[in-house]
């Protein structure tokens, strides 16, 4: 309460996160939209408001979080995950090239990989993992996913000769 009366943003961002842990999600939603107000249309706070409102609302925040920063890439993640969800692999893989396409990072990388390999797309399963572990060798996610991969397309290779 200290920082919200000298007008520190970031109080509104820790006491959502409280109204958040009391399961007052309203209250939550309502102090990040303040928060968004006296940000000026900061992509983070959008971002952040994401988490305290539903499915619906938070694709809206994250839409304009991209319009704002279409660099940032956690709300392709986020509505890539949503996509999954709802059983739209295609659209999930779709959305997280768009973000790779400019910040290939390791945990783009190894999620598109995982959705690859749900889809059993192994080779781009495979391919996405070597990538993933050009950035971080040692990655222990991705080599086993590479190596469970790497198993399961000898397997099927074997099986059609």
């Amino acid at each position: 309460m200290n920082a919200l009366n000298i007008k520190h943003t970031r109080a509104h961002q820790g006491l959502a996160r409280v109204y958040h842990l009391k399961n007052q999600t309203k209250a939550a939603y309502d102090e990040m939209t303040k928060l968004i107000e006296k940000a000026q249309n900061n992509a983070s706070a959008y971002e952040k408001r994401s988490e305290y409102c539903d499915r619906d609302m938070a694709k809206s925040d994250l839409s304009i979080a991209t319009q704002l920063d279409p660099l940032r890439t956690y709300p392709y993640r986020y509505r890539a995950a949503v996509l999954m969800d709802d059983h739209k692999e295609a659209e999930a893989i779709t959305e997280l090239s768009r973000a790779i396409a400019f910040k290939p990072d390791l945990q783009l990388l190894h999620l598109r990989a995982a959705f690859y390999d749900s889809i059993g797309d192994l080779a781009s399963t495979i391919r996405d993992c070597e990538a993933a572990l050009c950035m971080e060798p040692g990655h222990a996610e991705t080599l086993k996913l590479r190596s469970k991969s790497q198993e399961r397309l000898k397997e099927r290779q074997t099986r059609e000769s």
